[in-house]
């Protein structure tokens, strides 16, 4: 005999709205990609304007609307509008700003993460110029392999050595390197062309003495090399080949004494061999990976006023936007129901993205606050007077989700009066201190730095000497974290920089 019975199962999905999702995803660009993100929407929806352009657009409304009518306008224009948005039917007008969301969401879901703020845009500046973010425009810069390409086309080569010629300059990194060897360029092209081994490695030569020369070397002394060999023909230029040839190891750990009693040389003529070294290019292809100028465009102001640190924002970042009310009052008068769709869909558009504009302008600036707040002491003294600080510090006291502050302070910058630096700088590990206390590892950093800044140059401190010099100063840290730190600044050990004193 059959049972039937009724099988109820309850389970909870997360779907995240249009808005949301364009709200998460305002909030982790940089300020570069966000000023895009803008310049796209203005260009892209008529609904949308910049705030400084309203006034004149609304002034030149007004005298068109009192030229041709003896009356004024309609003053229930915008409330008609409203009115003819809430019954659009769509299903993105459907989906509301303002839906309630379950406040322990996940973060990639999260809108009390990144909405549950103020929309406030106060702090900019009432005098800044909001158009000048639509102006930082670059030229397009030649890159390397362009360059090289150019070369190839204006020369006398074959059809054939040009198809290598251009696999070849295919196949290099930026820094001018070639990644790939003769074998597999060859294996890459034997299938539609007639050539050996030998006419890969012909072109490759030919390649590398383009410009710039020792391009596409497969390594440093390779590319040194055709350097030098480009050189006038002296002493000198011998020594330097010779050394590069078969002490090239020597000169990498700095061992300078050796060098000189292997290459049996005096140290006038080894430092105007180092000289003639230092001319060459190690990396051909760094003068083309960025012809143009990367510039840091920070999202925040810290200024002291009056003993106190205040934050603002830098309103060149996020212009305020407007609903162009021109268009929006055509909403109620259009009866084309195409056009109708149009003008509502825009309109809804707009004001997602203005209010998710707003809420991440409000969530950077109470982040930064937050940081400076925490370390105020870095602000006055540096590095040394860093304070530990995690995530977890400004999430629990912003009431946010831990991954909504790694967003916030990824791609965000400050600018302090001791430089501009990305909010994430500011986040440090903590380690404990004699006096019960914890210092952070930006500090720890700082003060070998400033340590080995000040230690005689002929018997340097090593890595031990420092961790006791540490200690002494009541901060207990391993030998090896000691070597992690320094390595992690670029700074040789102990034998290495004695090694860089000449005698």
């Amino acid at each position: 005999m059959l049972r039937q019975g009724l099988d109820i199962r309850i389970g909870q999905t997360l779907s995240m709205t249009p808005q949301l999702q364009q709200a998460i995803r305002l909030l982790q660009l940089s300020s570069i990609e966000l000023q895009e993100e803008i310049q796209q929407a203005l260009e892209e929806n008529p609904l949308l304007q910049l705030a400084e352009d309203a006034s004149s657009a609304n002034e030149d409304n007004n005298n068109e609307y009192s030229s041709n009518t003896d009356s004024s306008p309609d003053n229930s224009t915008e409330a008609a509008a409203e009115h003819e948005l809430s019954e659009f039917g769509e299903s993105e007008a459907a989906s509301s700003m303002d839906s309630d969301i379950p406040e322990d969401m996940n973060l990639d879901a999260a809108w009390d993460d990144v909405y549950d703020t103020g929309t406030s845009s106060s702090n900019h500046d009432a005098d800044s110029d909001n158009q000048s973010f639509l102006e930082n425009q670059g030229g397009a810069a030649e890159d390397l392999q362009e360059h090289l390409l150019w070369q190839i086309n204006m020369s006398q080569l074959s059809a054939i050595d040009k198809h290598i010629a251009v696999t070849i300059v295919q196949s290099l990194d930026e820094a001018g390197y070639l990644c790939e060897s003769v074998e597999e360029i060859l294996e890459s092209l034997v299938n539609e062309l007639p050539i050996e081994l030998d006419d890969v490695e012909m072109v490759l030569r030919y390649v590398q003495h383009l410009d710039p020369l020792g391009v596409a070397a497969r390594d440093l002394r390779e590319c040194m090399l055709i350097q030098l060999y480009k050189q006038p023909a002296n002493e000198l230029q011998k020594l330097a080949v010779c050394l590069v040839e078969k002490h090239l190891d020597l000169l990498e750990k700095r061992d300078y004494k050796e060098i000189q009693k292997r290459l049996k040389i005096n140290q006038d003529t080894f430092e105007a061999t180092i000289t003639l070294l230092r001319t060459l290019q190690p990396k051909p292809g760094n003068a083309f990976s960025s012809n143009a100028t990367d510039y840091i465009t920070p999202d925040v102001f810290v200024h002291k006023i009056r003993n106190a640190w205040v934050v603002s924002l830098n309103n060149r970042v996020t212009p305020e936007l407007q609903i162009n009310q021109m268009y929006a009052d055509l909403i109620g008068q259009v009866k084309n129901s195409t056009d109708s769709h149009y003008l509502k869909n825009n309109l809804q558009q707009a004001r997602w993205l203005i209010r998710s504009l707003e809420s991440r302008n409000s969530t950077i600036l109470n982040v930064a606050k937050a940081i400076v707040e925490r370390q105020a002491a870095f602000m006055q003294y540096g590095e040394q007077a860093m304070k530990p600080l995690i995530l977890r510090d400004i999430a629990e006291e912003l009431e946010m989700h831990e991954s909504t502050i790694s967003r916030v302070t990824t791609n965000k910058y400050m600018y302090t009066p001791r430089g501009i630096f990305e909010f994430k700088y500011f986040f440090s590990s903590q380690l404990d201190t004699d006096t019960g206390s914890s210092c952070s590892s930006t500090a720890i950093r700082a003060m070998i730095k400033q340590l080995i800044a000040k230690e005689n140059a002929r018997t340097p401190l090593s890595d031990s000497s420092l961790t006791q010099l540490l200690k002494d100063q009541g901060i207990n840290v391993a030998r090896r974290t000691v070597t992690k730190y320094r390595e992690a600044m670029s700074i040789p050990s102990s034998h290495e920089r004695k090694g860089l004193v000449t005698t």
